[in-house]
């Protein structure tokens, strides 16, 4: 299982078996679970520039309780909860809550990830336990496949991320009073700042440079994500494809749109990349 902040691309999780919980939208005083046809990235972004009132929130506990004694009946005997950052969201406190009362064992997994990070480090899980590993195995190598993700990210305004409590005003000010291009990364499960450029042209040169250091001679997949941007986005994976070659071997770069609950927090123009090491069970 993951959450729908893992932003697979589409039928991928289906593919392998992963079940998705999703996080919800609430735009004004109205709730909507993402992914629905009111909590699509273009119904968030047109709210955000209309400067309407955008916010999120983790699936209550009852949800999890839900699909967890679903899955038993449908003659599961363990599963395996990889979600995103516990310091970015109450999602895996959720799941925690929810775990305790499940009629099969639950192993709830902090990727201390955001994004497709999460979600590549629940493919391998899945990976795992189709190739016969047990519930601990697989989440152990989804904790150590995130735990070597790299995920670098550009946003127009850091204003987004301060709404929702991902920054300090402090950093959101100076942002706005340099009129810098802000470059960002997950450290340790938080929202960290990298560099600062001046244009978004060297912001999508820099993400290029910082995937290609980060992949080095190792073999990775590599993601490309976007919120209103699809022309940057679709430049800035055909520049990885190119560079990094022989790093993937034929795979592509996966390159889509963010969801609704993180376009929430980054805001229209967000260009994200992530790298990902592959490990032997990696999922081709």
């Amino acid at each position: 299982m993951t959450d729908s902040t893992a932003s697979l691309p589409p039928g991928v999780a289906e593919e392998h078996g992963v079940v998705v919980v999703p996080l919800q939208v609430v735009v004004g005083s109205e709730v909507h679970d993402e992914g629905s046809p009111e909590a699509t990235p273009e119904a968030v972004a047109t709210a955000l520039r209309e400067s309407r009132s955008v916010s999120t929130s983790r699936p209550a506990p009852e949800v999890f309780r839900e699909v967890y004694a679903r899955l038993a009946a449908a003659g599961y005997d363990e599963v395996v909860s990889v979600h995103l950052s516990a310091d970015m969201s109450g999602t895996v406190e959720s799941a925690q809550l929810a775990a305790r009362e499940a009629p099969v064992p639950v192993t709830v997994l902090d990727s201390r990830q955001v994004g497709v990070a999460t979600g590549y480090a629940a493919l391998t899980a899945a990976h795992t336990v189709a190739s016969g590993g047990t519930a601990a195995e697989a989440a152990a190598i989804a904790r150590y496949r995130a735990g070597k993700c790299h995920s670098y990210f550009y946003v127009d305004t850091l204003e987004h991320l301060r709404r929702g409590g991902r920054i300090g005003a402090a950093a959101a000010l100076l942002g706005g009073a340099l009129a810098v291009k802000p470059l960002l990364t997950i450290e340790r499960g938080v929202v960290g700042s990298l560099e600062r450029v001046r244009t978004s042209g060297r912001a999508l040169a820099r993400l290029a440079d910082l995937a290609v250091e980060a992949a080095g001679e190792d073999q990775v997949d590599v993601c490309v994500a976007h919120l209103a941007s699809p022309e940057r986005a679709e430049q800035l994976a055909e520049r990885l494809a190119d560079r990094l070659a022989d790093n993937l071997d034929g795979r592509e770069v996966w390159c889509g749109e963010v969801g609704a609950v993180l376009g929430a927090h980054v805001g229209p123009g967000m260009l994200a990349v992530c790298v990902a090491p592959r490990l032997l069970l990696d999922i081709d």
